[in-house]
């Protein structure tokens, strides 16, 4: 007896449907697994019969053949123990389901010794996949149910355990679908950090608001203690809230690499902050069956790069590709996955060895050699893909101890939501951003008055840019003059977008 059974598995973020073909013929109980699958699926062969068993199952004395097509996709992991498991009963008859049910559904799930079906990684990702597979249900685990009941347009059947599933698709009981509670996608910020608890740092405050409304590249460079690393930590709290497919888009990252947990959905902006011995690998993402990186969990949020210098060039060079493309290619002999990688990049750097190097209250004993060593880690083309540079002094005493109030979170980002809302206007689009803008798009929007034509050109010709260069400062300028609800980059504009833009030219001089 031959049945087929639908599943599916994910590459990337992407899912990919698997026919699970059982066939049972005449012979001594055998077990085969054949399509290309990992040892995970070919492990699956004890788990199935055991479970079966401990279900009061009792297979016949046959031979079980399982292909899982298309026998060229690779398969991993152990969420098809669950259709294998329904083929093998359907084809032995011990189920009579009918062929309208099975060609519409999808089955995942991996089964423990006793029955009960275990959470799967992925759920979200296939089931934001299942109607372009032309599937109307899936059936999974329970505990995965509410990952999956996200997405609208499909039924989302959960199943505790292997008995309660199969007394379902014998209709001797009810499963009613999981429905996705609304307040999944509230996007409420409960946060107890504020900018308020910075002191002083005007410049380094503005930067951030600048950064967050155009999603501008950032770097901070200042002696240790000076608060870079609390700026960056506090700029989630000004970051404008994530749409419904931005929140659709990070979560299927998370899904797919088994870190939602407990909670469904990512409804904040991810801030990630790899420690600087991180691998390339784990940074941009890899393995053997790739798996998502740092850049990857970040997507659509911060990604922190602290204490810069201390990452290997090597693994920094890597970044240079994703930060433009907003994705990543990983290549591997039988396939090449892509993850997508749209993150807002902070980070955060000494200027020299000790860290004292041009600090008013501490002398550097760094020798020029020193210096040119450890700042050589940050290559020019890096350096240019970073819109915002901002040098952060330390804090005097007085600037701790004033009694005047320092700007919260809510006033920077009652100016970013303006911002924010002129560019959805201006693209049409809810997630094209300033950061973002193409030439064509550049030409068309970066209006400038002719005073602001003329100091972006002698800028140009000074600070020695690149074409890149002299883009990004466009696009800065556009960002300054939407927080000030500005049509048109004038000149006060363009000259504050320029400071921004000349740490480079002073790292250069650092080294040589």
């Amino acid at each position: 007896m031959h049945t087929k059974i639908f599943s599916a598995t994910t590459i990337g973020v992407s899912a990919h449907i698997v026919e699970v073909e059982v066939d049972l013929s005449y012979g001594m109980l055998q077990f085969f697994i054949v399509g290309l699958p990992d040892t995970a699926i070919k492990e699956s062969r004890q788990r199935i019969q055991t479970a079966l068993k401990n279900c009061g199952i009792r297979l016949p004395e046959r031979k079980i053949t399982v292909n899982l097509a298309p026998a060229d996709l690779k398969k991993e992991g152990t969420l098809f123990d669950l259709p294998i498991a329904i083929g093998i009963l359907q084809a032995a008859q011990l189920l009579t389901v009918s062929q309208e049910f099975l060609q519409e559904t999808l089955f995942l799930g991996e089964l423990s010794l006793n029955g009960t079906i275990r959470t799967i990684k992925g759920a979200l990702a296939i089931a934001y996949d299942a109607a372009k597979m032309k599937k109307k249900r899936i059936v999974l685990p329970k505990e995965s149910a509410q990952e999956a009941a996200l997405i609208n347009d499909i039924e989302v059947i959960g199943a505790k355990n292997l008995v309660e599933l199969i007394a379902f698709l014998r209709n001797e009981i009810p499963l009613a679908p999981t429905q996705c509670p609304k307040n999944y996608f509230d996007n409420v910020i409960n946060s107890t950090i504020d900018f308020s608890q910075v002191k002083g740092q005007y410049q380094a405050k503005r930067a951030l608001q600048i950064a967050a409304a155009g999603r501008h590249n950032i770097l901070f460079i200042g002696p240790p203690g000076a608060g870079k690393t609390m700026l960056a930590k506090r700029l989630p709290s000004i970051m404008p809230a994530m749409t419904f497919d931005e929140i659709l888009e990070t979560s299927k990252i998370y899904s797919v690499s088994r870190k939602l947990y407990k909670q469904p959905l990512i409804t904040q902006r991810p801030f990630r902050s790899p420690h600087h011995t991180i691998s390339q690998a784990g940074l941009v993402g890899g393995g053997s069956n790739p798996q998502p990186g740092e850049i990857s969990l970040a997507h659509n949020g911060i990604l922190f790069l602290d204490e810069l210098t201390e990452f290997k060039r090597s693994t920094l060079e890597v970044l240079r590709q994703p930060i433009e493309q907003k994705e990543v290619s990983i290549a591997r002999a039988t396939q090449t996955v892509n993850f997508p990688a749209s993150f807002l990049l902070v980070t955060a750097l000494n200027p020299c060895p000790c860290g004292f190097l041009s600090d008013k209250k501490r002398n550097c004993h760094c020798s020029r050699q020193q210096i040119e060593r450890y700042l050589e880690k940050l290559s020019g083309p890096l350096l240019d893909r970073i819109d915002l540079q901002i040098h952060v002094s330390s804090i005097e005493y007085d600037t701790i101890k004033t009694n005047k109030p320092s700007t919260s979170s809510q006033e920077l980002y009652s100016a970013v939501k303006k911002a924010v809302e002129m560019q959805q206007k201006r693209f049409d689009s809810s997630t094209l951003v300033n950061a973002a803008m193409t030439p064509d798009l550049i030409e068309r929007y970066c209006i400038l008055t002719q005073p602001a034509e003329d100091i972006i050109k002698k800028a140009f010709t000074n600070l020695n840019l690149s074409m890149r260069g002299y883009h990004k400062i466009l696009k800065v300028a556009r960002t300054i003059a939407d927080l000030s609800e500005n049509l048109n980059i004038d000149v006060q504009h363009i000259q504050e977008a320029i400071v921004y833009r000349s740490l480079d030219q002073t790292l250069e001089r650092m080294k040589g």
